[in-house]
């Protein structure tokens, strides 16, 4: 008999004033709740009770315990409903993790509206451009740009993200549009590090045309990048999802299609399987619907 089991025979014991009638609250035989009993005792080193041969009475140790147990008891009652609940109903605090533009341009939108539809839930999201360790930091959802290393996680596929060339119609009327990956070496670059931090830009399905850019300017942001281009001073290479709105709006326009290197696949991913709780699994089905039906990563 395990500890919490020999704490439930005790309390049923103690509260029935009998040996035979705690046994049938608990559904086991009276010699079994009397072993139970005895374990107890032995482990704890004092008698619990003052037996006689109809009815058992509680020692002083054994009513001061009686108390702690029924604490006991009530707390893990308490811990079971609680993982139960959040097992199918989602509640709790939710935390997410991405790339800053993605987190501003989709994740934000998508997550105030989960909100709006489970009220038990609050969230953090974590916008950083970096691969996050999940169980280290304590977050339940990831989104993943790029091919998947093998791991023990979880994942969704909801797209996929294009490396595009862009410029604004008016930068394309005063310098001309470049036909060829090699024709960027006579046009003004803006380079985003954190999409292309090197100078050497790979182009083609199998990434074989590696082609020397030089940029005239280099920033940090790509927010800034864009904004840069958006005004025609420059052409810059950015994930086609950093672009779905100026693209809607025709204030940018993507060039070199043809020569553009394989897409990147877009993945949630999440540590806990099968088994993931109610607050995560919704999440996962609101925003996988959702991503899925943006046409630009598709």
């Amino acid at each position: 008999m395990d500890r919490i089991q020999a704490l439930e025979v005790f309390v049923a014991v103690a509260e029935a004033g009998s040996l035979a009638a705690g046994a049938r609250i608990v559904g086991l035989s009276a010699p079994s709740a009397t072993r139970g009993i005895n374990a107890l005792e032995e482990r704890l080193g004092a008698r619990l009770f003052t037996r006689t041969t109809r009815r058992v009475r509680l020692t002083d140790v054994g009513t001061a315990y009686l108390e702690d147990a029924r604490s006991i008891l009530a707390q893990l009652r308490a811990a079971d409903d609680a993982a139960a609940g959040a097992a199918t109903n989602p509640t709790g605090l939710l935390r997410i993790t991405s790339s800053v533009e993605f987190g501003r341009i989709y994740i934000n939108p998508i997550l105030t509206d989960y909100l709006d539809i489970y009220p038990s839930v609050s969230a953090e999201v974590l916008m950083v451009d970096r691969i996050v360790n999940l169980v280290e930091e304590g977050l339940d959802v990831g989104v993943r740009i790029g091919p998947l290393p093998s791991s023990g996680l979880s994942a969704v596929r909801v797209g996929r993200v294009r490396r595009v060339i862009c410029g604004a119609p008016e930068y394309f009327r005063k310098h001309g549009v470049p036909q060829t990956a090699r024709d960027l070496q006579d046009h003004r670059v803006v380079s985003a590090s954190p999409v292309s931090p090197v100078t050497d830009w790979r182009f083609g399905a199998a990434k074989d045309q590696a082609v020397r850019v030089r940029p005239r300017l280099t920033v940090s942001s790509v927010a800034a990048a864009i904004e840069i281009a958006c005004r025609g001073w420059g052409l810059c290479r950015v994930l086609s999802y950093q672009i779905g709105p100026e693209l809607n709006a025709g204030t940018l326009q993507i060039v070199l299609e043809d020569d553009e290197p394989e897409p990147l696949p877009i993945h949630l991913v999440h540590i806990e399987g099968r088994r993931a709780t109610a607050k995560v699994r919704s999440f996962i089905e609101l925003a996988r619907d959702r991503l899925r039906s943006v046409a630009v990563l598709n």
